[in-house]
């Protein structure tokens, strides 16, 4: 079952280089033909030792060859058609000539081997290149598809470990192990098929060994399987303790806090290097076993392979033995690849698991077969009796709200008290365990994600910016379509044209990660002007200027109530000042609106709201 699991994820992994089919059929000819003109290598060595050392064979090939053989299926019909030509050279150029012609053989097999060799492995190259980057896209794309309930309950750096590292190892430890599984046990069969041929009592008599050093390799190969899985886990938290770090560097010299952070780091650390310690012990001990066996066989062959030579009627010639050596010889070295490549998997098998668990995660929101596509907001959302939960915990129970065309809806309330998972209900970033929301009548689910999100502009307190330019922030998500003077304009009422154009490079001007080079007021600008450029009919936001100074809030408050005009606005305030105008406030606290109101009306009713007003 083990097995058949395995395999069953191996081939998973290679259906990802398409066309496979078209790959692994010129791999199979060029592999086919390498090991075909590698035998032909070996059995030329025949001839050349008979020339060199064994007159006598010289002289029965000559006397017994004489007319062309008859066809047959078999090996011994190429053999007969070899020793026909070989008989003809040594009589037209002497044993002199035939050596020649034999050296020149041995070197054209020699360079069609070599040939073949190099097509197979670009052709390995193309199949291990093309799954790789169609696994990490795929990896990606599901990344795109996911909720953002996955998000919440998976580390970054666990998800990052997965897209990297786990891929890394797949490629190293999977894809080129491809040329072990395939090729090597056709060289091996090919191999075995002529030294069958040579002599079948020393091929049997040198066989019962190997089952021996299968199973003490098997049992190696399973504890490494353990421990492979172990060891990717320690990598994953690795990942994501630095990916902590290095997001939060800040904080942690603010509360000089390295010690503890190293600490941490060096506890996770010292449990990967003892795992793969632990790995590589079993992993380097199938290398000497193999070895041992090796070398034993190669013992055996010499003993009872010489036995058979000094017999009287030796049914094997020492030309033929010294080439049966050779070329058992040659079967060690694939027959070792294949014990190390099969040990070597388990590390990438593990890692495989690890990102087809990703990839076969289903995103717990997404559209319905039956969902529509909406172009337009005309009336009103409603909540009916919304109630959601992130696990155990209740964040919301029902909710029943109605935000008209047009009109603005302040959010107000105690931290945790769900005003930000009230309003990410909206663009359906999570999905309600009871109750629904309506839009113009319609449940959201009726609806494409991509047109409902279409219909919305977010401007959250953590101004989201990439590693890229003022002006490709700004131009997010739209198309390729947007004009210069589009851009300009959405920046210039964001109260943003000024700053961009003192930037070195203007709106080319590279941002660094999460727009570091500007302030927190101007990082809020870019995106409000790329909510501006979007220009949507619904607009949500969210603590937008929370974490801003005043000088900061002043400019970045025009620039809100510039986007606010002419739209339907759900706004979660932190500085109650700044939505005394809504048309509705709505106070949340634990989950249950428990006032609503304009604010003339709240700071009458003397209650929470009043309260958090005075507080600030």
């Amino acid at each position: 079952m083990v097995i058949t699991s395995d395999m069953r994820t191996y081939f998973k992994i290679l259906s990802y280089a398409k066309p496979l089919g078209k790959l692994m059929s010129g791999y199979f000819i060029s592999t086919l033909l390498n090991i075909v003109f590698g035998l032909v290598n070996f059995s030329l060595l025949i001839p050349l030792f008979e020339i060199l050392f064994d007159k006598n064979k010289v002289v029965q090939h000559l006397q017994a060859v004489h007319e062309f053989p008859k066809f047959q299926f078999n090996l011994r019909y190429c053999k007969e058609v070899f020793y026909h030509y070989y008989c003809s050279i040594i009589q037209k150029y002497g044993d002199l000539g035939a050596l020649y012609s034999m050296c020149l053989f041995f070197l054209v097999a020699v360079f069609t081997a070599n040939l073949f060799r190099y097509l197979a492995v670009i052709i390995m190259a193309k199949i291990r290149i093309r799954t790789i980057c169609a696994l990490r896209q795929k990896i990606f794309q599901k990344i795109m598809q996911l909720h953002l309930g996955y998000f919440t309950h998976h580390q970054q750096g666990y998800i990052i470990s997965k897209a990297t590292h786990d891929v890394h190892e797949v490629e190293y430890f999977v894809v080129n192990s491809l040329k072990s599984l395939f090729k090597d046990p056709i060289q091996i069969i090919s191999f075995f098929v002529v030294l069958f041929y040579l002599s079948y009592q020393l091929t049997l008599f040198t066989i019962l060994i190997l089952p021996v050093a299968g199973f003490c390799i098997g049992k190696i190969v399973k504890s490494i399987r353990k421990k492979a899985k172990k060891g990717q886990e320690s990598m994953g938290r690795i990942v994501s303790i630095l990916h902590e770090t290095l997001f939060g560097i800040r904080i942690i010299k603010a509360f000089t806090a390295q010690k503890n952070m190293i600490k941490k780091f060096k506890k996770e650390n010292d449990h990967y290097a003892r795992t793969h310690i632990s790995i590589s012990r079993r992993h380097e001990l199938s290398a000497p076993i193999s070895e041992f066996f090796g070398v034993l066989v190669v013992v055996i062959i010499l003993g009872y392979g010489g036995r058979l030579v000094l017999q009287a009627h030796a049914p094997l010639s020492a030309s033929e033995f010294m080439v049966y050596i050779i070329l058992f010889s040659q079967v060690i070295s694939p027959a070792k690849s294949i014990v190390h490549t099969i040990s070597n998997m388990q590390r990438g098998l593990a890692a495989a698991h690890r990102v087809f668990d990703l990839i076969n995660t289903k995103p717990l929101i997404q559209d319905h077969p039956t969902a529509k596509t909406i172009t337009h907001f005309s009336e009103k959302i409603c909540f009916h009796q919304v109630t959601f939960a992130y696990e155990k915990q209740t964040v919301l129970q029902n909710i029943d709200l109605t935000i008209s065309k047009g009109k603005t809806i302040a959010l107000v309330g105690p931290s945790g008290g769900g005003k930000s998972t009230l309003v990410d209900l909206i663009p359906r970033f999570y999905t309600p365990q009871k109750g629904y929301i309506t839009i113009d009548g319609q449940r959201l689910e009726n609806y494409t994600l991509q047109s409902l999100r279409s219909l919305m502009g977010i401007v959250t307190q953590e101004s989201i910016l990439f590693h890229d330019t003022v002006w490709n922030n700004i131009i997010f998500g739209h198309s390729l379509a947007v004009t210069e003077s589009q851009v300009v304009q959405a920046a210039q009422m964001a109260y943003a044209h000024d700053f961009i154009m003192q930037l070195p490079q203007g709106y080319q001007t590279l941002m660094g990660e999460r727009g570091i080079k500007l302030s927190g007021g101007q990082r809020q600008r870019i995106c409000i002007a790329r909510a501006l450029l979007k220009n949507p009919p619904i607009l949500i936001l969210d603590e937008a200027t929370s974490a801003l100074d005043t000088a900061s809030e002043k400019w970045v408050q025009e620039a809100l109530d510039c986007l606010m005009k002419n739209r339907t606005v759900i706004v979660i305030a932190h500085r109650l000042s700044t939505i005394q105008q809504a048309d509705e406030i709505v106070v949340i606290d634990q989950g249950k609106i428990i006032e609503r109101g304009k604010h003339a009306q709240l700071m009458q009713k003397k209650g929470l709201y009043q309260q958090l007003r005075e507080g600030y």
